[in-house]
């Protein structure tokens, strides 16, 4: 009984330093699943960060390209309504992880990363 004890508080503190890291950071990392369930709700924007080159092999429906390399990325950023929901991809998640900080640094509260990115989403 004690194992199971001592199994179950490391699996809640392990999923819960994962949810405080992105929480802190501003932003919620999703899987495909739950990433696919949030587009469903009404209102959100989806943002893909990839480059033009990489959208240009295919992006999800519905989706604005921003590239988060380009040098006029935080004034393009500057003029996005911080009220809305954003969900954000790039191709595996980490260009679209430090958009998301990014954008939370900002005053944007609604921000949802994909995790695994375009290459997830395409799996």
């Amino acid at each position: 009984m004690r194992q199971v004890f001592i199994f179950a508080f490391m699996t809640i503190v392990g999923f819960s330093s994962c949810t405080s890291q992105t929480a802190s950071e501003g932003y919620t990392n999703l899987d495909v699943a739950a990433f696919k369930a949030k587009m469903a709700e009404p209102g959100i924007v989806l943002l893909d960060v990839r480059t033009p080159e990489e959208t240009a092999e295919g992006m999800i429906e519905g989706a604005a390209q921003l590239d988060f390399e380009a040098a006029n990325f935080e004034a393009e950023v500057d003029k996005l309504d911080k009220s809305k929901t954003y969900l954000i991809y790039c191709r595996s998640g980490n260009r679209s992880g430090q958009a998301s900080k990014l954008m939370a640094e900002k005053g944007f509260k609604n921000l949802y990363n994909l995790e695994g990115g375009y290459l997830g989403w395409t799996k």
